[in-house]
């Protein structure tokens, strides 16, 4: 049996229990592990680690318990928008070179303990949206940095990198920004969706 391991922000998290492993939330975890589970009953353990308001430096913090513990064989990372949402809201964000340092400290240090662990780099994303429209420029100038360094951070490992933005992008000419994402950063059902496609591709393309 195979451990895959989702790990992230309130993106990730979206409800899921700190107690029982089994209820993943109902984001693109929860929609992932249903497809996964489906088509292959038995075949894989899944666990959900997102945890709301987490910056890079913050998943770095647990990298041991929430991470190395798990001994996941595959893994992937959605981090970045806090680290621009939290200068704002309380000047406690981090800048895109220290994002990029602590990301690579994370990843040498998981591969290092995991050397066979397969790792997926989720490109963070922002759209217009009501806790978006008033900063807009400084969301959009500061996320496009970070996603900058989660594309770097990908092609320094060799890891599988999932771009977001360009198809959010692509959503929001379908649909309003809104029916995709509550408020520019959480994703509505159909966001989580469109988020589970790019997962489930990247993984097959593992």
């Amino acid at each position: 049996m195979k451990t895959i391991l989702f790990q992230g922000d309130s993106i990730t998290d979206c409800g899921r229990s700190y107690e029982d492993n089994e209820y993943l939330g109902i984001g693109y975890p929860h929609l992932t592990a249903a497809e996964l589970g489906f088509e292959n009953p038995g075949s894989y353990r899944f666990y959900n680690r997102g945890i709301s308001g987490n910056r890079i430096v913050d998943v770095y913090a647990r990298i041991k318990a929430d991470i190395i513990n798990l001994k996941p064989d595959i893994m992937s990372i959605l981090i970045g928008v806090n680290d621009v949402w939290h200068e704002l809201s309380s000047q406690n964000g981090v800048d895109a070179e220290k994002y990029f340092k602590i990301y690579s400290m994370l990843i040498e240090e998981v591969k290092a303990v995991l050397p066979d662990v397969k790792i997926m780099i989720m490109e963070p994303y922002v759209l217009k949206g009501r806790a978006t429209c008033e900063n807009w420029d400084y969301f959009k100038t500061e996320v496009s940095k970070r996603a900058e360094k989660a594309k770097e951070i990908a092609e320094k490992y060799g890891l599988k990198f999932v771009p977001l933005q360009d198809v959010f992008d692509g959503a929001s000419r379908l649909a309003p920004p809104e029916y995709w994402s509550a408020d520019g950063v959480h994703p509505t059902k159909f966001g989580h969706e469109l988020i589970k496609r790019e997962w489930i591709k990247a993984f097959r393309a593992l």
